[in-house]
């Protein structure tokens, strides 16, 4: 088979539903909006379940709008996320305040994200495209790679007492080796999806606008205009390869 074959393969493949015998999911990206692009449908399905899901912020966005010094787009996009994470039914939100658009590998990032899994003890941990690209064809940002890779990493180091030990003698946190799958949202190999139903659409629509001054900035679309139709076409091309119904792809790596 050749490579584009592959490639063509792979963006027909049949998805599969998400697993759903878990209670607590951790969400770790880099920005502001990360998840809102992609998962909160999916969040919002979750919360009407009763499952527990947290945010993590790598940083709060303060290089996302032009003309907006950075302070205060920190500020704005700050309040903007508690807003959105609220509309799917998230209040537990924490920022690590990495600076923004230049984040690096490294193990002190590898170190908070770990140290975040060992408080929250999370079955799922979600998080977005790890990828060069997005679909293959658009260039994923630094971020955007750094900290999904940082974060499969960080799954395995919260397990072993060994690694960033320092949290368990100072902090008087535990090993949590209880991750079992690690979700990929926007990722151009998904292997499963959540299925959303008209409730959870509305919500995540809600949850996108809220970042209003990101999105003015971005487009001269009203906010929530702009959401819906950038989700719906999303959603439906989901669809495709998920029996016709809407959803949430992810690509997802057992642990």
């Amino acid at each position: 088979m050749s490579q584009q074959d592959a490639v063509s393969a792979e963006r027909t493949r049949q998805l599969e539903p998400m697993p759903e015998d878990w209670q607590r999911a951790l969400a770790v990206v880099a920005h502001p909006d990360d998840l809102e692009y992609g998962a909160a449908a999916a969040v919002a399905e979750w919360r009407a379940a009763g499952r527990e899901v947290a945010y993590l912020l790598v940083t709060r966005g303060e290089a996302g709008i032009a003309g907006m010094a950075p302070e205060e787009a920190a500020r704005v996009r700050e309040a903007e996320q508690r807003a959105s994470a609220a509309a799917v039914g998230v209040q537990e939100l924490t920022f690590l305040d990495y600076q923004d658009g230049v984040i690096e590998e490294s193990l002190a990032l590898r170190r908070d994200i770990a140290a975040a899994i060992r408080r929250w003890r999370p079955e799922l941990l979600v998080t977005l495209n790890h990828h060069d690209t997005f679909d293959g064809v658009w260039w994923n940002t630094p971020d955007h790679r750094v900290v999904g890779r940082a974060t499969l990493d960080a799954a395995g180091d919260a397990g072993n007492q060994w690694i960033f030990s320092e949290q368990l003698a100072a902090e008087g946190a535990k090993p949590w080796g209880g991750v079992r799958w690690v979700a990929v949202v926007g990722s151009p190999e998904p292997t499963h999806a959540v299925r959303i139903g008209a409730e959870s659409v509305e919500r995540a629509v809600a949850s996108l606008a809220e970042h209003r001054a990101y999105i003015t900035a971005l487009s001269d679309e009203e906010p929530e205009a702009y959401a819906r139709g950038l989700l719906t076409q999303g959603w439906d091309q989901v669809a495709d390869r998920f029996g016709g119904h809407r959803g949430v792809p992810f690509r997802v790596y057992p642990r």
